[in-house]
């Protein structure tokens, strides 16, 4: 949570605000309900300690349907939240920043590239991070075993980054978890559940501290090309 106080914010004077979006949904039982947003603010606060952006608080609760037979999940709706990231924009653009960008933690916001590609298309800046890409180069980086596309939800990557920034929340049960669902083409359709019992689509078991540590420092890095863009 940031914690900078007004004068702080005059004195740092950004021109670009990053935003973390994580989620509030199941992640297996050995994962937090806030895994996303930790994430999303894992990397936030990265990029915040290396480049001179304004950092906000994060969207906590965002699009989760696919994720709704389990318990303690709490979603808002597409247009909610692309109602919400648009009156941000406008609310810290006022206020010194000229761009936003969207720090995103949850798989299932898509409407958030809609957002972006809609508001650049409009004249106003923002952009999203991390892209499908910057988590290939951050999976290649740490030297995970899974790809994208396997290790879904609550696998090896989630699992490392909590491992290395916050231990703490990484329940037992994580080494036996390993569950695989690469053909998935109905999930927008059944949700989760059909492809699923225990909520994990991944390998948890390969998750290291020292993995998530590679993965944020490469994101860091990655996010260079982004403030190039704005």
């Amino acid at each position: 949570m940031p914690t900078a106080t007004t004068a702080d914010e005059r004195e740092l004077n950004a021109s670009v605000a990053i935003l973390p979006a994580g989620s509030f949904e199941q992640h297996g039982p050995f994962l937090p309900l806030v895994t996303d947003t930790v994430v999303a603010c894992a990397i936030s606060r990265e990029i915040a300690d290396t480049y001179p952006v304004r950092l906000l608080p994060p969207i906590t609760i965002s699009c989760s349907q696919e994720h709704s037979a389990w318990p303690g999940t709490a979603s808002i709706s597409a247009r909610t939240l692309y109602s919400v990231i648009s009156d941000i924009y406008d609310s810290v653009t006022r206020s010194g920043p000229s761009a936003l960008v969207l720090i995103n933690g949850h798989g299932g916001n898509y409407v958030l590239g809609n957002a972006v590609q809609e508001a650049n298309a409009e004249g106003r800046r923002m952009a999203l991070f991390p892209q499908p890409a910057d988590w290939e180069e951050a999976r290649a980086a740490g030297h995970l075993v899974t790809t994208n596309h396997e290790d879904m939800h609550a696998g090896e990557i989630e699992t490392s980054i909590l491992l290395h920034v916050n231990p703490e929340l990484v329940h037992d049960g994580y080494r036996t978890a390993d569950h695989l669902a690469d053909d998935r083409r109905h999930l927008h359709t059944t949700g989760m559940q059909a492809y699923t019992e225990t909520g994990v689509i991944g390998r948890p078991s390969l998750g290291t501290a020292e993995k998530g540590k590679a993965v944020l420092d490469t994101f860091v890095r990655n996010f260079a090309t982004v403030l190039n863009l704005l």
